[in-house]
């Protein structure tokens, strides 16, 4: 086993590097990339990466030096376009051939694309790569009426990015409510109050019918008719995993790459992590995919292990965050099964959590503006702690003391 190759350049291919250094493998490593930037974080890119001070270099995973004392070679800028299991080969974009004695998939996602009248025209931003997050940027200077479709995390980081520039911002989403699928409606009517307070319009129970102009976007066409001014466009629809190149090769897969709980595909020398992945989660009982970092690293750490002899299972909670104006949100654990919602805190206070129990049982937490408590909350859910509501909302217990 002296050849390790890693198909995607991004936090879980570094991660997955860089543990599989820490467990002392001595062989090759090698890192296909499709970008030519050094690997880089993707979350900043909604966020900070669009104002005026936050140059790119910050958002780089690891310098340039970092590889070279490693001996991890990147190959950057080529696309890896089919794996032959049996030969252990790989096919770049440019013909080259790559050969492994391991393979880690971390292709990661892409934006789902709208197919809609005129989604062809100038002035249409998917915000997936620092490309489009650098040309996002600069017309962010330039324009003064924005319109962002999908009211998920992505929309809303941009919205209040945008905002806070001077920027008009109008954001459209077919759902309820904003965030519908990742949190409760407290939360909703909580952050569509935040935006609105900072000036940005939102429509809901709307969808999108046409993008207007000649060339360049000029309004957007909604399904009930509405029509809203724009000199550019945001479209957050979700995303897709990168899961083409493992169907291909005759791995298995079902809304990504199926893996074990050890990070193993369906080829016994083939594993796969990150945001392309279908993974059993132990503590949810269930089969997912998940699109964060945390999930990126725990899994690329659980891979290296593997391959290193030394089998982890991954039994993670899936925990997330997202910045928005001054506010921090921060989710811990799933809160869909839920029975019961307490809140610890206030709205007016622009600080609480929301605690999620199921029979008496801890599944989830939301957070807002409370770091430090929830990283309690993260422990707290991982244990699946009973606790009664008047614990809870007792803001003079210590939750420290429940891990005890």
């Amino acid at each position: 086993m002296n050849e390790i190759v890693i198909i995607g350049s991004g936090q879980a291919a570094i991660q997955a590097a860089m543990s599989l250094k820490k467990n002392e493998f001595t062989g090759s490593i090698k890192i296909i990339g499709e970008e030519d930037h050094l690997p880089y974080q993707r979350p900043p890119l909604s966020k900070d990466f669009l104002l005026d001070e936050y140059k790119p270099e910050r958002v780089s995973l690891k310098k340039k030096e970092f590889y070279e004392e490693n001996k991890v070679d990147l190959i950057l800028g080529k696309r890896a376009e089919s794996i032959d299991t049996n030969l252990k080969e790989i096919i770049l974009s440019d013909k080259n051939k790559i050969y492994y004695d391991q393979l880690i998939i971390a292709t990661g996602s892409r934006v789902r694309k709208l197919n809609v009248p005129g989604s062809d025209k100038k002035g249409l931003y998917y915000l997936r790569d620092l490309d489009d997050a650098s040309a996002l940027k600069q017309r962010l200077k330039e324009n003064k009426k924005m319109v962002i479709v999908g009211a998920g995390y992505i929309g809303l980081e941009v919205a209040s990015v945008a905002a806070s520039l001077g920027v008009e911002v109008t954001v459209i989403e077919m759902a309820n409510r904003v965030m519908n699928r990742t949190v409760d409606p407290i939360i909703s009517s909580y952050y569509q109050k935040l935006h609105e307070s900072h000036g940005v319009k939102i429509h809901l129970d709307n969808g999108l019918k046409e993008f207007e102009g000649d060339a360049s976007v000029t309004a957007v066409l909604c399904s009930d008719g509405l029509r809203l001014e724009a000199d550019l466009v945001v479209i957050g629809a979700g995303v897709l995993p990168n899961q083409e190149i493992a169907i291909k090769a005759g791995l298995e897969c079902n809304n990504g790459i199926m893996v074990n709980e050890f990070g193993e595909t369906s080829n016994e020398h083939v594993f796969a992590c990150g945001d392309c992945t279908n993974h059993p989660n132990k503590s949810l009982n269930t089969r997912l995919r998940l699109e964060s970092v945390h999930n990126a690293m725990e899994q690329s750490k659980t891979v290296a292990n593997t391959i290193m002899g030394n089998r982890k299972p991954y039994d993670q909670v899936p925990w997330f965050w997202s910045d928005q104006y001054d506010h921090k949100l921060q989710l811990v654990g799933i809160s869909g099964e839920h029975d019961e919602t307490i809140m610890r805190g206030s709205e007016s206070e622009q600080k609480f959590l929301l605690f999620y129990l199921k029979n008496s049982e801890l599944i989830a937490v939301n957070a807002i503006n409370s770091s430090k408590e929830f990283l309690i909350c993260r422990k707290l859910v991982a244990n699946k702690v009973k606790i009664s509501s008047d614990v809870i909302r007792d803001q003079s217990v210590n939750l420290n003391n429940l891990l005890l």
